[in-house]
């Protein structure tokens, strides 16, 4: 099957896996269920006791709305009905005080959190503070007949509810406001709704003015530090970072300030999910901040690579923090991102095999571009193939030949193959062997040797330490004189001009001993009596 056809295959072979092993994951927590007998599986409770978080939100849902029938009925008490409507005002009005605003961290499981192994049934949904100490918030799992297992707040802690609801009124007493503010805008008091809106406008203002000083101080210690002139940092806090500060503090402020229970709540969800957005916001401003940092190092010549490089990489980094925000915004809302993970992953694995060659180019593109092995204009020898570089992209490298066509090389290939940079040499080889007639007496080849010895070194382009002039071996037709040198030279073109007047040269040096260069000459025996052939062209 050809490969165009074959990848998107396997693509959708990978995503269907991915769905495959999200299901099987989310049915494996249902498994247990299903194969228990259908007799066996407790109803669910209509006032949603079923789980600890069920109970705290039905029990505040009904006593904030004044129904106390109904709130009496998650509470684990036998006092009569008028002592239990009473005990459940009291408790509500210490719950929508005191107690702290992570209701979604209450288990909303039928078994609970299981916190506590030695007490299974035992739910601790938070601590409230009272003038003799702190005391837990606890609901248990009793029996019930109707419903089976059901979730109630337990005997010890409505034990200690009266004492509680007893310094909750003596701080109200002590409290004095203007009628107007007592007055409540649906289930909240109007008072806490001007508290929260001037505050925040208060902690904004705070991060403002914290930023211009933060920028100023900046500013001198790039001055006296790094003695350079200058404003320095211009926003030293950006935008994100006075953003997550306001939400950090107010997030901490939401738990301590005495406001109602659907006060704190709403704060705590809303600054938790701020914290997290402005988290991943100011993480990939800097990671732009950070691309630019290292696009200034870049050499200009593999410039094009290199941005298409690092531009690749931001946008995986981005797209790992926005992911990495989607999690924490699940986890927040007590949903288990667990089965999502499991599938991405296994799809993640077939897809990875699926682009096996594309990532082993990208990759081997990379250190291409990073190590600077093979940069752009750089005349290399791969294989067969000569050529100068052109350009250096993520997945291929285009060489164009001496015939001036271009050859792609998938970067996976270069970087396992053996290169010679040709261009990258600082010297040229001068090397040639030359060949002089068998005529030539010991002075005519002592003189050729002086010679080119004495030309070579007076040339200015000849590496002096790199001359070797040497009479070689006795060859088949002629005498062998090994010439040997480097060029300093500024390119195979400039090379290709000192070569031929060095070779001009030589032949002077030759023809001033009185001698020759051979031509190819055979001797051939007939009877025993040797004749000279003449020399073959």
């Amino acid at each position: 099957m050809p490969t165009r056809v074959t990848a998107p295959i396997l693509v959708v072979c990978a995503l269907a896996m991915a769905l495959d092993a999200s299901r099987a994951s989310a049915q494996n927590t249902s498994g247990r269920e299903a194969a228990a007998p259908a007799q066996q599986q407790a109803p669910e409770d209509a006032l949603g006791r079923s789980t600890p978080r069920g109970t705290v939100l039905g029990f505040l849902s009904a006593a904030r709305r004044g129904d106390l029938v109904t709130a009496r009925q998650y509470l684990s008490t036998r006092l009569r009905r008028a002592d239990a409507e009473e005990l459940s005002h009291q408790l509500f009005v210490v719950l929508d005080v005191r107690l702290p605003a992570r209701l979604t961290r209450v288990s909303d499981e039928r078994e609970g959190s299981r916190a506590n192994p030695l007490e299974p049934d035992v739910e601790v949904v938070g601590s409230v503070a009272s003038s003799s100490g702190t005391v837990d918030i606890v609901v248990e799992r009793v029996d019930s007949a109707k419903t089976g297992q059901i979730w109630l707040f337990s005997s010890p802690t409505l034990d200690a509810v009266p004492a509680l609801y007893a310094d909750i009124e003596r701080a109200r007493q002590q409290r004095i406001l203007p009628g107007v503010l007592d007055r409540r805008v649906g289930p909240v008091p109007l008072f806490e709704i001007l508290s929260v809106v001037v505050g925040l406008v208060l902690l904004y203002l705070t991060m403002v003015i914290l930023g211009r000083l933060v920028t100023l101080l900046a500013g001198f210690i790039w001055r006296r530090v790094f003695r350079k002139s200058g404003r320095g940092p211009v926003d030293a806090l950006p935008a994100p970072a006075r953003l997550f500060l306001l939400s950090a503090l107010a997030h901490w402020l939401s738990s301590i300030v005495p406001l109602s229970l659907l006060v704190r709540q709403f704060l705590w969800n809303v600054t938790s999910l701020s914290m997290i957005v402005f988290a991943a916001w100011l993480l990939i401003v800097l990671n732009g901040a950070l691309e630019r940092r290292l696009l200034r190092r870049v050499p200009l010549v593999d410039s094009a690579a290199a941005v298409s490089l690092l531009r690749v990489g931001r946008r995986i980094v981005d797209v790992l923090v926005i992911f990495a925000a989607v999690l924490a915004t699940l986890r927040h809302f007590g949903v288990d991102p667990t089965p999502v993970l499991a599938g991405l992953g296994v799809g993640g694995l077939a897809v990875a095999l699926a682009a096996q060659k594309t990532l082993e180019n990208v990759i081997a593109g990379a250190s291409l571009i990073f190590d600077q092995a093979v940069r752009v204009g750089d005349f290399l020898k791969i294989g067969e193939i000569q050529g100068t570089v052109d350009y250096i992209g993520l997945r291929s490298t285009r060489i164009r030949t001496l015939d001036r066509t271009i050859v792609s090389v998938p970067n996976g290939q270069i970087a396992n193959m053996s290169l010679e940079t040709l261009s990258a040499r600082d010297k040229f080889w001068f090397h040639h062997v030359v060949g002089l007639r068998y005529e030539t007496t010991s002075d005519q080849l002592h003189a050729v040797l002086a010679g080119t010895r004495e030309m070579l070194a007076r040339h200015q382009s000849i590496d002096a330490d790199s001359i070797r002039v040497r009479f070689l071996r006795l060859g088949p037709f002629s005498l062998d004189v090994d010439v040997f040198a480097y060029v300093l030279a500024l390119d195979w073109n400039h090379f290709l001009e000192v070569q031929e007047q060095l070779l001009f040269e030589v032949t002077d040096v030759v023809a001033a001993a009185n001698t020759a260069i051979a031509f190819p000459s055979q001797t051939m025996y007939v009877n025993g009596s040797a004749s000279l052939m003449p020399p073959v062209n």
